[in-house]
């Protein structure tokens, strides 16, 4: 990638686990390339605890991680954004705000962890599998040539890192 900075979004319902993991992980895959956010539709208040403590696991600084209402992002002075994520379905079918420019949108739905429910080991795995598809996609992500690409190529391409992880 070039010296251009990016700025994403990750959007969820709760911003308690999934938007949260993809958050941290293209903070420390993206580098110095990305100003990294996460937000909820309707935010659960505080991370969950599982996905906090998987974060550290995988060695993530989680001290600035919080739970952020999407209306944070879309005030004046909040960061324009080159893409916007959705990890969840529920987000991806509720009413999104409008964001200035036109940032690359992609849904990147998937099963919440945070539902799981049954023995800790099953919780566990919830958690890990979860963590495991957003890994493997911002992996493909941040291997793309952002700057070499225009924009339907680009939109493509995040389309089809959805299936393919």
């Amino acid at each position: 990638m070039a010296d251009t900075k990016y700025a994403a979004l990750f959007v969820c319902s709760g911003n308690s686990a999934r938007s949260l993991f993809a958050e941290a992980i293209l903070r420390k895959l993206g580098g110095d390339a990305f100003d990294v956010y996460s937000a909820g539709t309707n935010p659960h208040g505080s991370p969950n605890p599982h996905a906090l403590a998987l974060m550290q696991q995988k060695g993530h600084d989680v001290s600035q991680l919080r739970s952020k209402d999407i209306a944070e992002f879309t005030s004046e002075g909040a960061p324009k954004f080159d893409f916007i994520f959705t990890v969840c379905d529920q987000a991806a079918n509720e009413e999104c705000p409008a964001f200035p420019g036109q940032p690359i949108t992609a849904h990147w739905g998937m099963k919440d962890p945070v539902k799981v429910e049954g023995e800790e080991a099953e919780k566990s795995l919830a958690f890990q599998e979860a963590y495991g598809i957003l890994f493997n996609r911002l992996s493909l992500f941040t291997a793309l040539s952002i700057d070499a690409l225009d924009g339907m190529s680009l939109q493509k391409a995040v389309d089809k890192i959805a299936t393919q992880a």
